[in-house]
């Protein structure tokens, strides 16, 4: 691929190339005829002998006279000319690359510099600015343009963050006040109308916690640090009520760039989807290995055409069960696509899923140290 600091290397050497063989060659040939009309033209000159006239042109027609010849040693001055403009032409196309090639980056640095800023820009830096100085030119603006988008951009992610806490508190208070009263209005022995609305309750604020991470998943990360992924599997394994379902786990060390809590959340809604669509004596398994979280499980077969419903919200097949939100691989997705992580979903032949997250290097490091992610769990 050419890039475009070469492209206007290529352009301004070869506009230079091009006027240099233009105006050396012009001179030269300006030289040539110079010394013939002065030269040739001398007394002691050497004198061509005169050519025989014909018959059909005596009649009064001037006849132009042939160009004696250049003495050997103008000649040998005119060859030395040729040949010095050739070495300076080739000389100077060397010049004309390399400073072309200075100029062109001298050039396009302001865009370099807006790309730099541009890549690395995320939720939780976009106070920065490009603040491009000099002349009032087009990548001035280019520059300026993007600075306002970013304001804008920036206004626009601290509402939504606010609307978010707002939200959450707004939703999760009556929820609370509510379960209260069911719990201390209704005595135990009110029957199947306690129960079902404290299932009820429970659900609901189980399906309004799941949209606030995903609202908070789709808006990035506030805050990037290193995790070590393999100790929040461990600790999410260990925690997994699996009932009669066989989890195995297998991790080896990895540290990836990310929010401790958002990642414990990935892996928690892995597993919890693992295990709750299966079947009594089934199996799950977890690894973590070369940057690649994989978790499959045993369970109903799943057609390869429903696939790509999984990661959408709200969304449910037909053939599994259970009372889920219908949020929880979506989620996943979108915790992946916050840290870098790719997320795939594979139907295995004789029934269950085998999800892998794929982890990208530029978020993963194979080493990693021990409680990195504790404290940030422990402050969520």
């Amino acid at each position: 691929m050419t890039t475009v600091r070469v492209r206007l290397t290529l352009i301004y050497s070869g506009l230079f190339l091009l006027t240099g063989t233009v105006l050396v060659v012009t001179l030269n040939l300006l030289l040539t005829q110079a010394l013939h009309a002065r030269v040739g033209g001398r007394p002691d000159g050497p004198q061509a002998p005169p050519a025989p006239i014909p018959p059909e042109l005596i009649a009064g027609t001037p006849v132009p006279r042939p160009r004696p010849p250049l003495p050997d040693e103008v000649q040998d001055v005119v060859g030395y000319q040729w040949a010095v403009a050739a070495v300076a032409v080739v000389i100077l196309a060397a010049v004309s690359v390399a400073v072309g090639w200075v100029v062109a980056e001298r050039i396009l640095r302001p865009v370099h510099r807006i790309t730099a800023t541009a890549r690395r820009l995320s939720v939780s830096n976009l106070h920065e600015r490009i603040a491009l100085a000099g002349p009032r030119d087009e990548l001035k603006e280019l520059a300026d343009t993007f600075d306002a988008m970013l304001d804008r951009l920036e206004r626009s992610v601290q509402g939504q963050r606010r609307f978010i806490a707002n939200a959450s508190h707004e939703l999760r208070t009556p929820l609370a006040v509510q379960r209260a009263a069911i719990e201390i209005g209704l005595p135990e022995d009110a029957g199947e109308i306690r129960g079902t609305l404290l299932a009820h309750n429970r659900r609901i604020e189980n399906l309004i916690g799941a949209l606030l991470v995903l609202a908070q998943a789709e808006h990035g990360l506030d805050d990037s640090r290193p995790v070590a992924l393999d100790q929040v599997v461990r600790l999410v394994v260990a925690e997994t009520r699996a009932g009669q379902v066989a989890v195995t786990v297998r991790a080896e060390p990895l540290v990836v760039d990310g929010d401790a809590v958002l990642l414990n959340r990935l892996v928690t809604n892995l597993l919890d989807n693992a295990v709750r669509y299966n079947h009594s004596g089934g199996r799950v398994e977890v690894t973590l290995a070369a940057g690649v979280l994989t978790v499959r499980n045993t369970g109903p077969v799943v057609p390869a055409e429903r696939l790509g419903d999984l990661f959408e919200p709200f969304r449910r097949l037909h053939t599994t069960r259970g009372q889920g939100s219908g949020l929880g691989l979506s989620i996943v997705a979108s915790i992946a696509r916050a840290h870098g992580a790719e997320v795939r979903a594979r139907a295995n032949p004789g029934g269950g899923l085998e999800i892998t997250v794929t982890f990208t290097p530029s978020y993963a490091s194979r080493a990693a140290g021990p409680g990195w992610f504790r404290d940030d769990m422990a402050t969520a």
